[in-house]
């Protein structure tokens, strides 16, 4: 029953460390477990090699960004488009509208074909559309291509996290929960290794869109050996199945327990069940509202401009554009690692206050930087380290904290769908940004005037929201069904918005 006080029966599907009774969202997603004494944790090892497939997802996610940048002149020449600003724009962007496009379907995906074979679904676009910009002769198919290469781009990231929530025991969840940012970041760093002969080889974009075709039919064919979500397969009435999945998750002597938990968690939990307008008012609307603003916050801290402009400030340095792309992703690699090892010590909360603290003091450096109180080389130093530091706090907690954080906040019933309405307001900060990005370098200075408006705005929104988010470290976050973390983005303005 709702609210009713957990008994202290033993259980192994939750870090041992947690001495809290499991809250009624733990209760009801069955990702909870037992604080009891002696009891014994599932062995990690098993759901390893299940979550390295998953973030397969996520290394092809970081190789399609970075994979235009250092490849993009050749690109725009070989096509005919070199120095419109506008058609550059539109390569970039069409894999951001294609995402879009992808993050409005994939919780049904992820609820009506499940996870396992959500990635397969994936994998497919993947394939067919980064063939069709390797042989593209024109913009028109380089866009399309693009586009599709985004649409699953899209659906991928919301299933990973899902996946690896429900795949992995509680005790590790957000260690593994990392392994889709660290592999973003590897992905990213392999497209700046791979596209650097593109400067001087004829034609060179191209082997790099077909590299990436390797990953995508690994990705579909290591998920055919992988197990299946056990929480979708027992939300489908397929116990026995569910059995099997655990036993291969976490071993035989676990099954038993974990099935337990997802066994009070049956209470109306019908697959199409849930309503849009479920989502968008009423008791679910503000932990909607928190896990989509989160995620708008995220790119509206402006890290992909860093990403992609990071090269101009190491160039005013005298640092080549090579070594500063690689700096930014050895960075951004070093801070998910961070993340990986503090993640279930510190708690999600904690890495995010700290990740947004640092982050604004990287935008005061470069704020002192820019002014007339230091000169000379002072002013190069402040503006590289600020660059760094930027990206070294993102990397420890904004980057990989809301993916599992979403997760983890949503019921059961509502998880893969509100989440797929998160990544789709992610996609529409991250587009929204671009373009205006493309106007002001047009001369329209109404478009940074818009931005800040609008960061004003949401900034006064999410204020009206003030309860504590419950979760921390040894637990999850789901603690009240109506809860907001806002919180959690507390630090957001101090950003320079």
């Amino acid at each position: 029953m709702r609210g009713r006080q957990r008994d202290h029966t033993q259980t192994t599907y939750k870090r041992a460390s947690s001495r809290d009774g499991l809250n009624a969202h733990d209760r009801e997603d069955g990702l909870g477990g037992s604080d009891a004494k002696g009891s014994a944790n599932p062995p990690w090892i098993r759901s390893l090699p299940h979550v390295i497939v998953a973030a397969i997802s996520s290394f092809l996610f970081g190789y399609h960004l970075g994979v235009v940048n250092d490849t993009l002149e050749s690109i725009s020449l070989d096509l005919g488009f070199h120095g419109n600003t506008m058609a550059e724009g539109f390569v970039v962007s069409s894999l951001l509208g294609g995402a879009f496009v992808g993050s409005t379907v994939s919780g049904w995906i992820a609820d009506g074909v499940g996870r396992r074979r959500g990635f397969q679904l994936c994998a497919i676009p993947l394939i067919v559309g980064a063939a069709m910009s390797a042989t593209s002769d024109d913009l028109g198919g380089m866009l399309i291509g693009r586009f599709l290469v985004g649409s699953a781009m899209g659906v991928s990231p919301p299933i990973a996290a899902l996946y690896i929530t429900e795949a992995s025991p509680a005790f590790v969840r957000g260690t593994y929960g990392s392994f889709t940012q660290i592999a973003t970041c590897l992905g990213l760093i392999c497209s700046f290794f791979i596209g650097i002969p593109a400067k001087d080889v004829t034609r060179w974009w191209r082997v790099c869109f077909w590299i990436s075709t390797v990953p995508a039919a690994l990705l579909a064919l290591l998920m055919e050996f992988c197990a299946e979500s056990p929480h979708w397969l027992f939300k489908r009435g397929r116990s026995a199945e569910a059995e099997a999945e655990f036993a291969k998750l976490l071993g035989s002597l676990h099954v038993k327990s974990a099935m337990a938990e997802l066994s009070k968690s049956d209470r109306g939990d019908e697959v199409d069940g849930v309503k849009l307008s479920e989502l968008f008012y009423g008791r679910h609307f503000k932990v909607v509202f928190v896990g989509s603003a989160l995620l708008a916050l995220q790119q509206l801290s402006g890290i992909n401009a860093v990403f992609y402009f990071s090269s101009t400030v190491f160039k005013s340095a005298g640092v080549p554009s090579d070594i500063a792309n690689m700096s930014v992703g050895v960075v951004n690699l070093s801070g998910s690692l961070v993340a990986m090892a503090l993640m279930d010590k510190l708690g999600r909360k904690g890495l995010l206050l700290g990740s947004f603290l640092g982050m604004a003091m990287s935008m005061a450096m470069q704020a002192v930087a820019g002014s007339s109180l230091i000169s000379g080389s002072s002013v190069v130093y402040l503006s590289v380290g600020g660059v760094l530091l930027f990206v070294l706090s993102f990397a420890m907690g904004v980057g990989p904290v809301p993916g599992l954080l979403l997760s983890e906040i949503f019921p059961s019933r509502i998880r893969a769908k509100a989440m797929a309405i998160c990544m789709a307001v992610h996609w529409v900060s991250y587009k929204f940004l671009c373009w205006f990005a493309i106007f002001e370098a047009a001369g329209a200075t109404w478009a940074t005037d818009s931005v800040h408006s609008f960061c004003k705005l949401l900034r006064g929104r999410i204020f009206l929201c003030q309860e504590k988010c419950g979760g921390n470290k040894g637990k999850n976050f789901a603690r009240d069904r109506d809860g907001t973390s806002c919180s959690l983005v507390n630090g957001w303005y101090a950003l320079g918005y």
